[in-house]
């Protein structure tokens, strides 16, 4: 197996000699299926892109002798992806998986060039013949975090860290926010975007921002351990995002959301090799396991962490849904009425905050 990184280049044949990159690693074998990666950090930011690797190596374990994987790293979600994706449709992937909300426009794009490569993106909303969609509910999660931080906080004050002002990150945040609220009506959430997914410093910087504005315990919505590091130094408490964070904030992290892409990923590489491939989207959560709450901590009290199980079963039995009526904006005007319940076609592209939260 070769191994190749961002910086390393193949030389197209030609008068031309242009060049294309080459990223990720791959095997050579012909008669094996290519399957694409584009990932927006490295894979070993121990949060959301070491999670989709993870997915990622489940391919290579379902399908060692059919399929042969390749990835790119630390893919910015701007024009600069397109011939990233691109080059992984010239080096003959049959299905290339762009693995952040970022990349919706590159990703039908390059598909359009395309139209025998399958593309997937995740979190996005465009498709196209073929383009599919996927998204994990991750909002279900936040329903979990944010009722362990409303029981337990101290202050009734929360902080949430936020990346950009997108429908996944203001869902997640209202979740939390309604979850928390349920168990103290009193309780705000300090909310901190900082316009990068991973960006280690500026999370950390974000963090010690909301500790100063009196939030003890902090939730993240971007991919780094450093702010749970933060949160270890200080002695306060917070939740892993994308992973089970505990090794870097043993005492720190109280529980973790875990994204579990293995088996969608399998599930659509089969597909391919079966020719059954389709355009669909895809939004799993509790019941389908693409969601998973990490091991509680010793911090956890045994009552707090029955009511957490019980957000867990209620959704997994569909009894449960945090988006239930009444619901108020920021400025107390009610957005979704008594007994109602949101729509996952609202949620889908939710772009206003609950009453409580408060942008630091």
């Amino acid at each position: 197996m070769a191994k190749f990184n961002r910086r390393t280049f193949i030389q197209a044949a030609g008068a031309a000699a242009a060049v294309l990159p080459l990223m990720g690693t791959k095997a050579f074998a012909e008669d094996k299926v290519k399957v694409g990666f584009i990932f927006l950090g490295p894979i070993g930011d121990y949060g959301w892109t070491w999670a989709h690797n993870k997915g990622r190596l489940a391919v290579d374990a379902a399908f060692a002798d059919k399929v042969e994987t390749i990835y790119v790293e630390n893919v910015a979600e701007d024009a600069s992806a397109v011939p990233l994706i691109r080059d992984l449709a010239q080096q003959g992937c049959k299905i290339i998986f762009t693995t952040s909300y970022g990349y919706m426009d590159q990703t039908i794009q390059v598909a359009g060039e395309f139209p025998d490569v399958k593309f997937e993106h995740c979190t996005g909303f465009k498709r196209a013949d073929n383009v599919s969609t996927y998204n994990s509910k991750f909002h279900e999660g936040r329903a979990v975090l944010g009722t362990i931080a409303g029981k337990m906080s101290k202050s009734g004050s929360l902080g949430y860290l936020g990346s950009y002002k997108v429908p996944e990150v203001v869902l997640g945040v209202n979740a939390f926010t309604l979850a928390a609220q349920k168990q103290n009506p009193a309780a705000t959430v300090k909310l901190v975007m900082i316009d990068s997914w991973y960006d280690p410093p500026k999370e950390a910087a974000a963090t010690e921002t909301m500790i100063n504005l009196g939030a003890d315990i902090i939730t993240t919505h971007t991919d780094s351990p450093g702010p749970l590091q933060i949160l270890e130094q200080k002695g306060l408490h917070g939740f892993g995002q994308g992973a089970d964070m505990s090794t870097f904030a043993p005492n720190a992290q109280l529980t973790a959301i875990e994204d579990i892409w293995g088996p969608y990923y399998v599930s659509r590489v089969q597909a391919i090799l079966d020719n059954t491939w389709k355009s669909t989207d895809t939004w799993d959560g509790f019941k389908e396991g693409t969601v998973v709450i990490s091991p509680y901590s010793k911090d956890v009290p045994a009552d707090v962490a029955a009511l957490a199980d019980a957000v867990q079963a209620g959704y997994k039995d569909g009894s449960y849904n945090i988006f239930t009526g009444p619901i108020y904006d920021q400025d107390g005007v009610l957005k979704v009425k008594d007994g109602e319940v949101m729509s996952l076609g609202d949620l889908a592209v939710i772009d206003w905050y609950v009453k409580g939260i408060q942008s630091a």
